[in-house]
């Protein structure tokens, strides 16, 4: 099964879509559809979340990437293939391509995250370390496609690889028929691409939002000029979607089948993954949380019941902690302050005091005494706070004012 031979911009089809969900029984998991209380009482409707997180490599990339290789003539299998990939496409490609008995390179920037390059390797690619970027990256594995003859398998800027990923919407329509509004992320436009083709050619009134993060935000401009327009320098902690121009591919069928692509910020990234942690117990990396991003920013948007796609869950763990911090800042559980104190023996015991009474929980402390700002008989005291919520925030600043402290930030 293969569609390189057809114009891709015009003849994809729902025909291809379960074609390519039949080539996947056995290899690909359907995952499971977990109800969301929570989101479902902000939205004012069900709220179902489709754990793609919890398929095989930790994302729907596998069901591309087996589709577009499988497809591949004898020849072609024989040359190997080569990817480039900062995690996900490039575990989809490795499994793929052990499942599949086919040699595979992959290409991954220098500065990717241990646990994905050892992912990678284990699942049986060769990976090569290059560049710092995955522009560089991609250059160097086009390279190498020219010079070995092996197959480039790009993320989602092919036919193959959409239909794969439009398995996701015949799973989606058939756990959750009811459903009226489905939100995936957005990077390059694969996913989104082929859940809009295969949901809105069985059912047109279901609404496909598509969301991006706001510093990597291509789709938007893009469709408002109506041709792929490039974003210089994207930058936001999800890289699972951060591609600074669509695929012409994709893009075309964006236009067609999805109703209108959204932008969420850091701020609710962060805290749309921190939400899934806590609430739905389920490991989610920033790319794959942004629907949920999309559902804390402007929970009446959309119309229930909603169905939100968790489309990976490979977060590096030191990116997670960052993450998590950022998150609980967000959401008010964290608090930093700077005050001035008078210089005297017992001035912190009686600022901690105050803290103790207003029942928040010191996790740093930095007094500083020699800061020539400062004068003769005063200190700096920075602290870092553990809250309960925005309201919990004010509360302790109002308690450190009415106890005489001035709080500088």
């Amino acid at each position: 099964m293969s569609f390189r031979t057809r114009d891709p911009l015009h003849h994809l089809m729902l025909d291809d879509v379960r074609g390519a969900q039949k080539m996947l029984a056995g290899v690909a998991r359907v995952t499971a559809m977990e109800g969301s209380r929570h989101l479902s009482s902000l939205v004012g409707a069900p709220v179902q979340l489709k754990c793609e997180n919890l398929q095989r490599t930790g994302s729907f990339k596998l069901r591309g990437a087996y589709v577009r290789i499988a497809g591949l003539r004898p020849e072609e299998r024989a040359a190997g293939v080569v990817a480039a990939s900062a995690g996900n496409h490039a575990q989809g490609v490795a499994l793929a391509s052990k499942l599949l008995g086919v040699r595979a390179t992959v290409f991954m920037p220098v500065g990717a995250p241990l646990p994905k390059v050892a992912a990678t390797r284990e699942y049986g690619a060769e990976v090569r370390l290059h560049g710092h970027v995955v522009d560089e990256t991609l250059a160097a594995a086009e390279q190498y496609a020219r010079e070995t003859g092996a197959v480039f398998i790009h993320p989602f800027d092919h036919p193959d690889i959409i239909v794969g990923q439009g398995t996701v919407g015949l799973e989606i329509l058939e756990q959750c028929p009811e459903v009226r509004t489905i939100l995936v992320g957005v990077g390059g436009g694969g996913l989104a691409a082929g859940i809009g083709l295969a949901v809105k050619s069985l059912r047109p009134d279901v609404k496909v939002i598509g969301v991006q993060a706001e510093g990597a935000a291509a789709y938007p401009p893009s469709l408002a000029a109506g041709h792929p327009v490039v974003v210089e320098s994207p930058v936001t902690m999800a890289d699972g979607i951060k591609v600074g121009r669509p695929g012409d591919v994709p893009f075309s069928l964006v236009q067609e089948y999805v109703d209108d692509v959204v932008t969420v910020s850091e701020d609710a990234l962060s805290s749309a993954l921190l939400l899934c942690l806590e609430r739905a117990k389920l490991v989610v990396e920033p790319a794959g949380a942004s629907p949920v991003a999309a559902l804390l920013s402007d929970p009446k948007a959309f119309r229930g019941p909603v169905v939100a796609v968790l489309s990976g869950g490979n977060v590096d763990p030191l990116l997670l902690q960052r993450i998590l911090r950022h998150g609980m800042a967000a959401g008010g559980r964290y608090l930093s302050l700077r005050l001035r104190v008078t210089d005297r023996p017992g001035a912190l015991a009686t600022l901690l005091a105050v803290l103790t009474v207003a029942d928040a929980n010191v996790l740093d402390v930095s007094h500083v005494r020699t800061d020539p700002r400062l004068g003769l008989t005063e200190a700096e005291v920075e602290l870092h706070l553990e809250t309960k919520g925005p309201e919990h925030c004010r509360e302790v600043e109002d308690a450190l004012r009415d106890a005489g402290y001035t709080v500088l930030g």
